[in-house]
């Protein structure tokens, strides 16, 4: 959930009054005829195999209850009031041989892709699973607010609604979900897509005139917003924790999932997943054990393939938990996530994280702890023995990956050197000290030249390519903020003094990486406060001066041999600008266009898709946001009720920024939890 802190004041925004037409085919007696006259989504195929191929629950009792021996359970999608589309993926809606413009156009549309009217086909279930969450096993958890719909036969896709109501799984929540939180999954899972990151995906996203309460700034001022829901897309949305639910009780917490005791069911969902998304690995394996171990090694490799590309992107996902975790390798819930603005490897996108177990640069680490908690909900089916010997693969795997695409982030494509690894790591350092812009800096980087045979200029060449890179640098009063320590004072020297007299309980309440960190910023600050901007900016341009330099005689090694320099710097700079992203979706980016949404005007939510969906390219007329120089809002009753007309969206007064700028000075005060 996104918010800011401090609202700024009445917003200014123009709603479109958009006719929406339903194109309908000739109605005849052949059966051609009546099937185009049906809504597009009315013709959708379905094949709902998880459904035949994996127990069902037995019991369509209402309510939320604990639910043994089945995966999924049969429940009823509620309707949502005048539902009416936000924006469609016309990408991710052809992946099932729909056209985006006839679904917007089709008046059925967002009552289909709400849950509000069930697709002919359809059969609304909910998955049971269970999960480590913050590393605790916290029981039975499953799809509190998502619903699967069922398979499509075009491509083989499961379809869900997330938001529509309650399940079984839904503990002490309603099943809903608002504009804020669904605007954010809609565009994140798009743009993870487009950026080449595997993911699920998101075909629309509805809003509609039934209201749930929440408390948007935890403040004790609860106020109402619109239920909305988002259209997923997988081949499966089978997880980690869905081989939870056979756990015996945690020595911990003493949970235990659900269907303790059914190990025929494990198996049968072992070969449900294999059989249908690992069709290779069950066709090469004959013996059974050598299969599982063969599944869980692909799973293993993908997920670190996974996380290597989420590190290069600057991507931080924000509730690792293993319910959260693709047994394909997706990037799967999107929740309080956040691509890093200013390098930081502490960076935790997640204001509900405190002790920072899901910051950036503990997510290898956790994708590996999640692996092992899979690795013993397969057991006895996959032996511990072979599970951690595929486990000591991890490291190396990951590491390669993450190498890989951070030589092309840096546009070494010819040789690989061992002293590349230090290279990447001094560059991340240099970022850090001098708080730069994580993508706009390696965006900045093809436009570092090689050093040409005999070049006279290295010195003037520097120069300019430091100049570039100060531009995304922080200044002195931004690096005071961001080094400001997040702990009470009184909280650490108590913690401090605890450490020292009471190990144990210290133990207990806190830890020594979270101090360790709080007494590094205090440092940092400490020199910081006693710093000019002027000494500041000659600390900064010394910094990327010396490792420019490094850098550009690397580069200067690419080009030994090769008979073409020129077309070798072309191909240079053509793989950096198709790896290191123009735009990403910041979280300011996300914010705009969610306060023109909740005030009626859903086209920038429509035009940060179409800017997102060319990550990498300029697109002309799309660099600022559209409310620049919008009027005012027609309709007022467009507004979430109980939002004060001081507290109201403020996009419209803030000083726009280019999609692809550092963020402005306001993105500090938005909060994601």
């Amino acid at each position: 959930m996104a918010y800011l802190a401090h609202r700024l004041g009445p917003s200014r925004i123009v709603l479109p009054g958009v006719s929406v037409i339903r194109l309908l085919g000739s109605v005849g007696m052949d059966d051609m005829g009546l099937s185009m006259s049906r809504s597009p989504l009315e013709r959708l195929d379905f094949d709902n195999v998880a459904l035949r191929k994996l127990p069902l629950d037995s019991s369509e009792e209402p309510g939320v209850r604990q639910v043994k021996g089945a995966c999924f359970s049969r429940v009823k999608p509620q309707p949502l009031t005048k539902p009416r589309f936000v924006a469609v993926s016309h990408e991710a809606l052809a992946l099932l041989g729909l056209s985006g413009e006839e679904v917007m156009n089709d008046p059925l549309g967002p009552e289909y892709l709400s849950g509000s009217k069930l697709l002919p086909g359809s059969e609304p279930a909910a998955h049971c699973y269970c999960g480590h969450q913050f590393g605790q096993f916290a029981g039975q958890l499953g799809d509190g607010a998502a619903c699967y719909l069922g398979e499509v036969k075009v491509g083989r896709w499961e379809i869900q609604v997330k938001g529509a109501g309650l399940t079984p799984y839904s503990r002490q929540a309603d099943g809903r979900k608002v504009l804020r939180s669904s605007i954010r999954e809609f565009l994140c899972s798009e743009v993870m897509y487009f950026l080449g990151v595997p993911t699920t995906r998101a075909g629309s996203v509805v809003t509609s005139d039934s209201r749930v309460i929440r408390d948007v700034y935890y403040s004790g001022h609860p106020r109402h917003e619109r239920c909305s829901v988002v259209l997923r897309i997988a081949p499966t949305f089978l997880r980690f924790g869905s081989f939870e639910i056979f756990k015996e009780t945690d020595e911990h917490t003493g949970r235990r999932g659900p269907s303790y005791g059914r190990d025929e069911i494990r198996g049968q969902m072992m070969d449900y997943v294999i059989e249908m998304f690992y069709p290779e690995i069950q066709q090469n394996y004959p013996d059974r054990v050598e299969r599982n171990v063969a599944f869980f090694r692909e799973v293993m490799l993908r997920t670190a393939r996974l996380v290597a590309q989420w590190q290069c992107v600057g991507f931080c996902h924000g509730v690792l938990n293993t319910d959260n975790m693709s047994i394909l390798g997706l990037t799967l819930d999107y929740g309080p996530y956040g691509f890093m603005d200013r390098f930081d490897p502490d960076f935790i996108c997640n204001a509900s994280d405190n002790s920072g177990r899901y910051s950036y640069q503990a997510q290898p680490a956790i994708c590996r702890w999640n692996l092992v908690k899979l690795a013993e909900a397969l057991a006895p089916e996959l032996p511990p023995d072979r599970a951690e010997a595929v486990m000591d693969e991890y490291l190396d795997l990951y590491n390669g990956f993450y190498l890989e695409n951070m030589r092309k982030k840096l546009g070494l494509l010819n040789q690989d050197e061992p002293e590349d690894e230090i290279l990447i790591t001094e560059l991340l350092q240099t970022m850090h000290n001098t708080g730069a812009d994580f993508t706009n800096t390696f965006r900045s980087l093809s436009q570092i030249s090689c050093p040409n045979a005999g070049e006279s200029e290295e010195e003037e060449d520097v120069r300019k390519a430091a100049d570039l890179l100060l531009e995304q640098c922080a200044n002195l009063e931004e690096l005071k903020a961001a080094n400001k320590p997040t702990m009470d004072p009184r909280e650490l020297a108590m913690l401090l003094s605890m450490a020292q007299s009471n190990p144990a309980l210290f133990q207990m309440i806190s830890d020594r990486t979270t101090i360790a960190r709080q007494l590094d910023r205090l440092s940092k600050l400490k020199d910081l406060m006693e710093t000019s901007q002027e000494e500041l900016k000659i600390k900064q341009a010394e910094e990327w001066s010396r490792w420019i330099t490094r850098y550009r005689k690397r580069l200067a090694r690419e080009l030994e041999g090769q008979c073409d320099v020129q077309a070798v710097q072309e191909e240079r700079v053509r793989v950096m600008d198709s790896t290191n992203p123009r735009v990403i979706l910041r979280n300011y980016i996300a914010q705009n266009a969610i306060e023109a949404a909740e005030n009626g005007d859903f086209s920038e939510v429509q035009r940060v898709l179409k800017v997102l969906e060319k990550p990498f390219s300029s697109q002309p007329g799309l660099e600022l946001p559209a409310w620049v120089g919008g009027g005012e809002a027609t309709e007022q009753g467009e507004r979430d009720e109980g939002e004060e007309q001081q507290q109201a969206s403020t996009s419209t007064a803030r000083t726009p920024v280019p999609y692809d700028s550092k963020p402005p000075a306001w993105a500090n005060e938005i909060c994601v939890t």
